[in-house]
């Protein structure tokens, strides 16, 4: 016997039900996966570097008159603080790197303190570094220097062009870990010799040294 129409649209609408709550369902709880990202920098642990006055040594005006004619001017000795704060001990050198080398009379010894702008054939002197006072991690620290690049040192507060500079305590023949230094900066200036020198008028000194921090 046939179905009666109302009875097999009764059995239809039974049949969609769970159809669509299974549709319902998967709407609800959307995508099975999910991602998930993880970032982030390893940093090396690092020193950072500060020099008084900014790093600059200001003669102000030299009248030529008071130049020397047959040997170097002097001129006062003025001192910068210096100070390295590492994240956590660390073994480090300071080198000394001359912009001006080109104008500098003997380039091993002495950083140049640029040439003539009106003669540039003529150079104006030069300016010699030294490290005094050393302390470092609050102990008074030996100034040490090598000149094959950290493989060999010796106690020597002058600091020459290019030469590896560091620290520490007395006694010691090898630089130690430091987390904290601070050290005065000698620098010694002298203009050259007034007859070589064209000076009617003004000339502006140009040194220019990078003190650059190094690890070991």
């Amino acid at each position: 016997m046939a179905a009666h129409p109302l009875n097999a649209g009764r059995h239809g609408l039974r049949l969609a039900w769970p159809v669509l709550c299974l549709a319902a369902m998967a709407s609800a709880h959307g995508a099975s996966a999910v991602d998930l990202r993880v970032t982030g920098r390893i940093t090396p642990d690092a020193c950072h570097i500060e020099l008084g006055h900014e790093g600059n040594v200001d003669h102000g005006k030299i009248p030529a008159h008071s130049l020397n004619a047959d040997e170097f001017t002097v001129l006062p000795v003025k001192v910068l603080d210096l100070r390295v704060q590492c994240a956590r001990p660390m073994l480090f050198a300071l080198v000394g790197i001359d912009n001006r080398a080109d104008s500098s009379s003997a380039p091993d010894y002495f950083y140049g303190l640029g040439r003539n702008i009106h003669v540039p054939e003529e150079r104006l002197g030069s300016v010699a570094l030294a490290y005094r006072n050393a302390v470092g991690d609050a102990q008074a620290m030996q100034v040490m220097a090598s000149s094959d690049n950290g493989e060999t040192w010796s106690q020597e507060p002058n600091a020459y062009p290019r030469a590896y500079m560091a620290f520490a305590p007395v006694g010691d023949r090898q630089p130690d870990f430091i987390g904290q230094l601070t050290v005065q900066v000698q620098v010694s200036t002298a203009i050259n010799f007034s007859q070589y020198l064209t000076l009617d008028q003004e000339v502006p000194l140009d040194g220019a040294i990078v003190l650059d921090l190094r690890y070991l």
